[in-house]
């Protein structure tokens, strides 16, 4: 019996062996670039930063994330061109305008660097340019499933504040919500810009203007939570129909407080981390999941909270 207990203690700790040991004989020096389209003023992004992290200790490899300081595309394009020049082994990127990134992502590629489309774009332009696969949440049909959902609630009108108007994926967020709900955008979509305070006066702006509004749509923290602050002020909150993309701390707090409807998690954690890790694996072992990866959406109600308060702002 002695010797059955020591054969599987010795088995046990070889199932225990670290993984790295067998990683740094294949490739242990490989180095990848992260970069997005967001603004340094984004919170939402820490938790892609987060997830690079996290997949660049566990995989024993270099990680960097490199984003434009103001949101602008063009910069964007420039610093994909700098990355690939640098020689890394992948880049992650996300395709926030096809005709601006398009381009410099195709480059990359041409040079011998391997590309991951992360968060926006399509899986079919994430083909088009070359890249390996498409990690994230199609925006369209992401809006879509919301439009659907909210008509289901009796919803007819609504007001999408885009924070981010210069990117066609946020618009596809309030085309699709449009058209799930069996109705013309039109001008129920606000150019909010960034700035919390602009956000909400535009807001208060347009529900004043027009009262029979039975819903906003908020795309992320950056307009949600001025979005929150300007239904306070009105006298609204609980009373209007709120929905909105992604968490943060306060969207969590709005859906357990019951002022807003839903949070659509397209799971950013997952968007940084899983390149990571398929490419490292890929560079190592050549293996390549057979298929793109959508990470949303998932729609987070006020039944689903404990887990998701815990990590909000962290890994969701």
């Amino acid at each position: 019996m002695k010797k059955v207990v020591k054969s599987l203690a010795l088995g046990a700790a070889v199932l225990a062996a670290p993984v790295p040991v067998l990683a740094e004989a294949h490739g242990s020096s490989l180095t990848y670039v992260l970069v997005s389209h967001a603004p340094d003023s984004d919170s939402w992004w820490n938790t892609i930063k987060n997830g690079i992290a996290l997949g660049a200790e566990q995989m024993g490899v270099t990680v960097e994330y490199r984003n434009p300081p103001t949101g602008d595309l063009a910069d964007m394009a420039r610093i994909i061109e700098q990355a690939a020049a640098s020689g890394p082994n992948g880049i992650i990127t996300t395709l926030a305008d096809f005709d601006v990134l398009s381009g410099p992502i195709r480059n990359a590629v041409d040079s011998g660097v391997d590309v991951i489309i992360i968060n926006s774009g399509t899986p079919e332009q994430a083909r088009e340019v070359g890249a390996l696969m498409y990690v994230g949440q199609p925006e369209y049909d992401a809006g879509y499933a919301a439009g659907l959902r909210a008509k289901g609630d009796d919803v007819g009108s609504f007001l999408c504040v885009n924070h981010y108007i210069s990117s066609p994926a946020s618009t596809e967020r309030c085309q699709g919500f449009a058209d799930g709900l069996g109705v013309d955008l039109g001008n129920q979509m606000i150019d909010s810009g960034q700035d919390p305070a602009e956000i909400k006066n535009r807001v208060q702006a347009y529900l004043s203007a027009n009262p029979e509004t039975d819903a906003v749509l908020t795309l992320g923290p950056t307009s949600a939570d001025p979005t929150l602050l300007a239904l306070d002020e009105l006298g609204l909150s609980g009373d209007i129909y709120f929905g909105t993309f992604d968490l943060g701390e306060n969207i969590v707090q709005g859906i357990r407080d019951g002022v807003i409807e839903w949070g659509i998690d397209q799971q950013p954690f997952l968007q940084a981390y899983l390149p990571v890790i398929v490419l490292a694996n890929y560079h190592r072992y050549g293996v390549l999941p057979g298929n793109n990866i959508n990470s949303g959406p998932g729609f987070v109600t006020a039944d689903g909270l404990e887990m998701v308060e815990k990590f909000a702002g962290e890994f969701r």
